[in-house]
């Protein structure tokens, strides 16, 4: 039975880190830590619809992560195709409308991880009960950068009046701009590590000790419940 929380935040982001700490403090190899991280994931879609969340964005791979060993990095690619493949037949994708986006800088993936993407994003595009977005190749800096980089060729082309500018200007040319209630990172890290500096601005932020293949549904729920005893003021 699930516990009646007056104020569930509609967006929620969550910062899944510690797979490779996981791993190691079982004596595993890394990628056994995303694999179990990845596990991690499918359950989530569950307990979120359970709790009536509408939206999720997981910070899944950095911008910086392409930098990871070659054996760990040809493993998450391997892992990232597999994974993308199964969720194109999960039925409870199709069953609950869940619409997956991948937002980031996505053209640095292999092809074929490219491909698996936008083949996801083409079928459940028109699903609108949830939406789940995946942080692919994300850097809050890089996702600022390129904004204005688009602004920029819009006013250079002619398409938009300089003193059009604004805050509502610059969120339509981010990856999405949806906001974001609720920042989860787990792991014991307290940092933001440059996760939606835009869309997180008035977010509040839980830190958890667990990595995140130790995470639970009741944590989700004690997360969501400390949410909604906060009172958020909105950059004040």
């Amino acid at each position: 039975m699930q516990p009646t929380i007056d104020n569930v935040p509609k967006h929620i982001g969550i910062i899944l880190d510690g797979n490779r700490t996981l791993a190691k403090r079982l004596m595993l190899k890394p990628w056994k830590g995303h694999e179990f991280g990845a596990e991690k994931v499918e359950k989530l879609f569950e307990w979120a619809k359970e709790l009536g969340i509408k939206e999720l964005t997981l910070y899944a791979f950095s911008v910086y992560n392409f930098n990871r060993p070659k054996n760990e990095f040809d493993f998450l690619m391997k892992l990232f195709k597999e994974s993308f493949e199964k969720a194109k037949k999960d039925k409870r994708i199709h069953e609950n409308k869940i619409r997956i986006n991948f937002v980031g800088r996505i053209w640095m993936f292999p092809k074929a991880v490219q491909e698996k993407m936008h083949e996801l994003m083409e079928l459940t595009k028109n699903y609108d009960n949830h939406i789940v977005n995946f942080a692919m190749a994300y850097g809050g800096k890089a996702e600022v950068t390129d904004a204005a980089i688009k602004i920029a060729k819009q006013v250079k082309e002619g398409k938009l009046d300089i003193n059009q500018i604004n805050e509502e200007t610059f969120s339509k040319n981010l990856y999405f701009n949806n906001d974001v209630d609720l920042i989860i990172r787990t792991s014991g890290q307290i940092r933001t590590s440059d996760f939606l500096p835009w869309q997180g601005a008035n977010a509040e932020w839980i830190f958890l000790e667990k990595c995140w293949p130790e995470f639970e549904k009741q944590d989700l729920i004690e997360a969501v419940q400390e949410y909604s005893k906060r009172q958020r003021r909105f950059g004040h």
